[in-house]
């Protein structure tokens, strides 16, 4: 009896919670395209630890 099949792991929320997360953040402090790219930064580097964890 083979295993199930595994299903991998959706890696794009962390992105798209990080862009808007990072703006929320970036405009608070009045840097708001600086807050996107930090926030898109960390969102990436989840997905693609998440990525990783799967493999």
């Amino acid at each position: 009896m083979a295993p199930p099949p595994r299903t991998p792991s959706a890696g794009g929320f962390p992105i798209a919670v990080g862009a808007l997360g990072g703006t929320a953040i970036g405009l608070y402090t009045g840097q708001p395209s600086i807050g996107f790219l930090v926030g898109l930064a960390a969102g990436v580097a989840l997905a693609v630890l998440i990525w990783w964890r799967d493999r």
